[in-house]
């Protein structure tokens, strides 16, 4: 008889607006999709497909508080509008794209940002700056019954009170229907899957004891504290 040879991890659900848990099956995230974020990067924010990288679903916390990372000295912050999926999506058009949306939150992307410029400079891939233990930050999921699909309004970031980050949602440069038709085209998405849809320029460095809040008008705002 089939058993488990220790018992399987608890799954990482997510508070949903309303009542319910939202159970999390995978975390896309989607680079270089503001247009000034690219440049203070480096790149050239042209509208070449969307970069994908991803996040295991245990990165993902709503927790008050965030460990700083172990490896690193130098953490960023980007906050980003989260896509909240409630629907099976394989090669799906722009038009049709949003139907497979559940709702919407906000979340923060933390960068192991020393990491990340070594993988990149030596060609190697980000997991280990993008990927590890509590990386996703993010607040409670509003379903589109209740807020509708956003497609503009400010999204900030501020740490001790200072906003760092500011912008629209609207200057993405791939909308959530485009970023959802073109990921649908390389893997199922499917109830349960998030995507961080990138973030504004004004990205940098968090320390301990540092308080980040994000906020999109007309979605959410998320708090947390690095300890």
């Amino acid at each position: 008889m089939a058993f488990f040879v220790f018992p399987p991890a608890a799954p990482t659900v997510l508070a949903v607006s309303g009542g319910g848990l939202f159970p999390v099956r995978r975390v896309f995230c989607v680079g270089r999709n503001y247009a000034d974020h690219v440049r203070e990067m480096g790149n050239d924010p042209t509208r070449e497909p969307p970069v994908f990288f991803t996040k295991p679903a245990d990165a993902i916390t709503t927790q008050p508080t965030v460990p700083f990372p172990s490896q690193t000295k130098n953490l960023h912050y980007e906050g980003e509008l989260v896509v909240a999926i409630g629907k099976e999506a394989v090669d799906v058009s722009v038009d049709k794209a949003l139907d497979a949306v559940f709702g919407y939150t906000v979340g923060c992307d933390l960068t192991r940002r020393d990491l990340q410029a070594a993988a990149k400079k030596a060609g190697q891939p980000w997991d280990m700056g993008k990927a590890f233990d509590f990386s996703g930050p993010v607040g409670v999921i509003h379903p589109v019954d209740e807020i509708d699909h956003p497609t503009q309004g400010t999204i900030s970031l501020s740490v001790n009170g200072a906003e760092r980050q500011k912008g629209d949602i609207a200057e993405m440069i791939w909308s959530v229907p485009e970023i959802i038709a073109c990921l649908s085209t390389l893997v199922r998405l499917a109830p349960g899957d998030l995507i961080f849809t990138g973030t504004p320029a004004g990205v940098g460095q968090l320390f301990r004891d540092d308080r980040v809040e994000i906020h999109v008008a007309g979605v959410t705002s998320h708090v947390f504290t690095v300890i």
